[in-house]
């Protein structure tokens, strides 16, 4: 096989088994942008790899024919500045862990949205090579510079032309030219990282890179290196040198998504990051100097998380300079019907099909609905539509089922007698806070029949801590 010039020689390699989740993904990145070559067993990556030498290896840590870890090795071995990013199932975290710990420069946990991988990728590309060679591709980055707005494309949350948005709109174009720091709060699915992304993108350091972190993705131990990077040698795994987050952002942006998530030992670095502007990685002996402008987002009350002693006062304050909320999709009205036609529109082109638009009833349907997912859910039936169906007007039995009945609250499951007694205040006393902390979880686990996004907004948590928890509870049984 002949291999392929410098210029148009693929950016990312796809390692992906699962030929709807190889298809998904592929078109997502192509979409972006970026040159993507694709693969669905080890020894046909491999191939793929030595032909094309990408610079960001996307790959499946389950092959049928070999270990994804023992794939990674060997890659790394011909080409070590090949950034990895680790793909695993839910529920296999270790596994992303351990190849973290193996070189990996990012992981990926299934199922992931378009925004994530998007960005995984991005910040990938920007680490693996010249600041000027890497462009933002992704064209949900692509902002207007006018002054009165700062639209975004994909059919994303900054389509609409609510007074909400507007508002956020002209915030944006305020704030963004300034060093401010921004703090978005929203629930899930509202458009925060898209948001940070206008902000960068509206301001005189867009040509510089953009990097988002999800401080609620990343088991605690390996944060710190994730933001501030680390040394060879540094602890068991530091096999190279890691540059982090904090110094990939030099003369960009660095956006730090569910930062009330942070561990309260990094809370005390990065407010020092903050107010010196130096970054020194795990096992440096002196640190350097950044460039860096902070957006962060979060999906709690950061008030609130303070409150609890869950998030630093004194960051708060140091953070929170800018607030811009972003508002939930059912309160956004006829946005929501702008939205759900530009992605029928979008979608409809990426398979090749036609369709003419909403139905009356299909209108109706979704501006009584209360869209618990927000933009995110709506842009998934979108293309589910688009998927299942041929074309024509979009009707309600084209709907994904159970739509209207979704996102209304569920009767709580009864109490076991067992949990409801190991609840008491005297089952309690005593007990270290770890294990209160985990009867407590578990007790409102099984009170909403075993649903985590259930119990983390009753917890008032991140689903995703809930998750990291429940992971580290069955690695130490195991």
């Amino acid at each position: 096989m002949k291999a392929s010039t410098p210029l148009t020689r693929p950016a990312v390699l796809l390692v992906e088994d699962t030929m709807s989740l190889q298809m998904v993904y592929r078109s997502i990145l192509a979409t972006a942008g970026h040159r993507v070559a694709v693969a669905s067993t080890a020894s046909d990556g491999l191939e793929q790899f030595r032909t094309h030498r990408p610079m960001v290896v996307l790959l499946d840590l389950i092959l049928p024919d070999r270990d994804g870890l023992e794939v990674m090795q060997e890659i790394q071995a011909i080409q070590p500045e090949t950034r990895v990013i680790a793909i695993t199932a839910n529920g296999s975290v270790n596994r992303a862990v351990e190849a973290m710990r193996a070189g990996a420069h990012d992981f990926l946990v299934k199922p992931f949205d378009e925004g994530r991988l998007l960005s995984a990728v991005q910040n990938a590309l920007v680490e693996a090579g010249p600041r000027d060679a890497v462009k933002p591709a992704d064209p949900s980055a692509a902002v207007t510079r006018k002054a009165d707005a700062a639209q975004v494309s994909e059919g994303s949350g900054f389509i609409g032309s609510s007074e909400a948005m507007k508002r956020i709109h002209g915030t944006i174009a305020s704030v963004a030219r300034s060093m401010a720091t921004v703090f978005i709060t929203g629930e899930s699915g509202t458009g925060k990282e898209l948001c940070a992304l206008a902000v960068h993108a509206n301001s005189n350091r867009s040509s510089g890179p953009f990097i988002a972190l999800n401080c609620g993705a990343i088991p605690q131990d390996l944060l710190e290196s994730e933001v501030f990077g680390h040394m060879k040698g540094s602890f068991t795994g530091a096999i190279s040198d890691k540059q982090g987050a904090a110094t990939a952002a030099d003369g960009g942006t660095l956006f730090l998504d569910e930062i009330c998530e942070m561990a309260p030992a990094l809370q005390t670095k990065l407010l020092r990051f903050l107010q010196t502007s130096t970054v020194q990685p795990v096992g440096a002996t002196r640190p350097r100097k950044v460039n860096v402008r902070i957006v962060c987002a979060t999906n709690r009350d950061p008030l609130d998380a303070v409150r609890r002693g869950h998030f630093r006062e004194d960051l708060y304050y140091r953070l929170y300079v800018v607030p811009i909320h972003m508002p939930p999709l059912r309160d956004r009205g006829q946005d929501i019907i702008e939205i759900a036609e530009a992605a029928l529109a979008r979608f409809a082109q990426e398979e090749g099909r036609e369709f003419h638009g909403l139905d009356p009833a299909v209108r109706n349907l979704m501006l009584s609905h209360s869209w618990p997912g927000n933009v995110r859910q709506l842009l998934n039936v979108m293309r589910n539509v688009v998927v299942l169906n041929q074309g024509g007007w979009v009707t309600p039995e084209m709907l994904p089922p159970g739509l209207a009945d979704e996102g209304r609250p569920a009767d709580p499951q009864p109490l076991p007698a067992a949990v409801r007694d190991a609840l008491t205040p005297d089952s309690l006393l005593g007990l270290p806070l770890a294990e209160a902390e985990r009867r407590l979880i578990e007790a409102t686990l099984a009170h909403y029949g075993g649903s985590i996004p259930k119990a983390a907004r009753v917890l008032d948590v991140s689903p995703s801590t809930l998750y990291r928890k429940i992971e580290a509870w069955n690695a130490r049984a195991s």
